[in-house]
């Protein structure tokens, strides 16, 4: 069994894996390339190896660096079935189409606007491409052993990361190898989510290092939120948090409604303007199951926000200049309605922009934490006066030492670890740290770079 690594190594996005024997190839996650326009290239390119040879793909969860590349795929010739976990599945309904809607949205605005270089901007793949990707999805249960690729034996196990998110187990049976790729792992004590499962069987680990070189520190994320909106519904301002529409949405409208009624901070509309988010937020209810939150909770968040579904409805809350909580997607302000509250939000000092975890490189919110003083939005530059906060604490991601501890809860002994996901520095100390701490041969890959399994 041969695994090559397709992307997700030296960033920490377009994860895509390859594992082949001598008649069938497995691709686990299948994702797009965010950040700077090098990767963003990327997508662009001729997929690695031809889309009508691969058998099948498993997704170790929805998020569009894992998913997103899905509707190019089957575009491009795949013809075999993608497997998930449940809510996985009822997630990928919303982000695909969801994605294929604003790439023609994107392309459509570049034309109109003359800042694309291209004549007529073209999208990479279609709202009707996603949906056309959708008819190829089978959804399974945790811990529910099954065979998309005969001689592969796959099961999913919770991963804490986002609701459905799995580490994925592959057992290949010629070869009586166990690969295990851990997709990205949450947090140990999380707001939301519960922790991820141990694992107890690898012959080869494949563990991702998104904060392989930080820590996310002992702030307590509602004492920083309850300062930020204080202050800022003080002086009269908005608060706009751009938001993960799966995930961190959730968690700050939880918080957000929690604070409001603890009374730490003033009863403000709170508004979620993500057509996206609105529909995760109602799959994340429904599956109350698989995190801390109750039904009763989860009913008050969906009470007591204001959903702003219509492109109208959008348009006038783009104009309200009273104090109020917007939360907005993306999380990393790379595309989505965010972009036009932050048009109009950032010239104004009285504003707060809350960023909730981290930024990849070459995004808007790595620019606006790093203190760019100005950002480029559709075409034209826009002055950064408002306040921006980056609240790393609510990250949906381990840190490194919640990623050690994790290792070290099941009976892991790997013959071999690959450390992927992350920038370079943070994969190369991910991978000194796993070594030291548990004498495992570790290897940061190179993108890709081919392996005898």
């Amino acid at each position: 069994m041969k695994l090559r690594f397709l992307g997700g190594v030296g960033t920490v996005t377009g994860s895509r894996y390859l594992l082949s024997d001598d008649r069938h190839r497995l691709l686990v996650d299948c994702g797009m390339y965010q950040g700077v326009k090098t990767l963003r290239r990327r997508n662009w390119a001729p997929f690695p190896v031809d889309p009508s040879t691969i058998d099948a793909v498993v997704l170790t969860h929805a998020h569009i660096d894992h998913s997103g590349y899905l509707p190019a795929l089957v575009k491009n010739g795949f013809h075999g079935k993608i497997y998930c976990t449940k809510a996985t599945h009822e997630l990928c309904k919303v982000l695909l189409p969801d994605a294929g809607f604003l790439q023609e949205e994107d392309a459509k605005y570049a034309f109109r606007k003359k800042f694309s270089k291209h004549e007529k901007p073209e999208p990479l793949f279609t709202e009707k491409d996603a949906w056309e990707a959708l008819k190829h999805f089978e959804s399974l249960h945790y811990h529910e052993t099954f065979e998309p690729v005969k001689g592969f034996e796959v099961q999913f196990t919770p991963a804490g990361h986002i609701l459905g998110s799995s580490c994925v187990h592959v057992h290949h049976k010629g070869d009586d190898r166990t690969v295990v790729f851990s997709g990205d792992l949450g947090r140990q004590n999380d707001i939301l989510m519960r922790p991820p499962e141990p694992i107890n069987k690898a012959d080869v680990l494949i563990c991702e290092s998104t904060y392989g070189d930080r820590l996310h520190g002992e702030v307590d994320p509602e004492s920083d939120l309850t300062e930020i909106i204080t202050k800022t519904a003080a002086r009269g301002g908005i608060v706009l948090m751009p938001a993960f529409a799966v995930g961190r949405a959730q968690m700050l409208l939880y918080l957000v409604h929690k604070l409001m009624g603890e009374h730490k901070i003033p009863k403000l509309p709170v508004y979620l303007n993500s057509p996206m988010a609105i529909k995760a937020t109602e799959i994340f209810c429904k599956h109350h199951k698989e995190h801390k939150l109750s039904a009763a909770q989860c009913e008050l968040m969906d009470d007591k926000t204001e959903f702003v579904r219509t492109v109208d409805e959008s348009i006038e809350l783009n104009n309200v200049r009273f104090p109020c909580i917007i939360i907005s997607a993306s999380g990393m302000a790379s595309g989505g309605r965010v972009l036009h509250h932050l048009k109009t939000l950032l010239p104004n000092p009285r504003n707060s922009v809350v960023f909730a975890g981290f930024q990849a490189p070459g995004t808007r919110g790595d620019a606006l934490v790093n203190g760019a003083d100005d950002v480029k939005i559709h075409g034209e530059y826009w002055p950064v006066k408002a306040e921006i906060h980056n609240i790393d604490s609510l990250s949906a991601h381990g840190d490194y030492a919640e990623i050690l501890e994790w290792l070290g809860q099941g009976k892991l002994a790997p013959e071999k670890v690959y450390i992927t996901h992350g920038e370079q520095l943070a994969s190369d100390i991910m991978r000194k740290r796993v070594c030291e701490q548990f004498g495992w041969d570790v290897e940061v890959p190179e993108l890709f770079e081919e392996v005898e399994i």
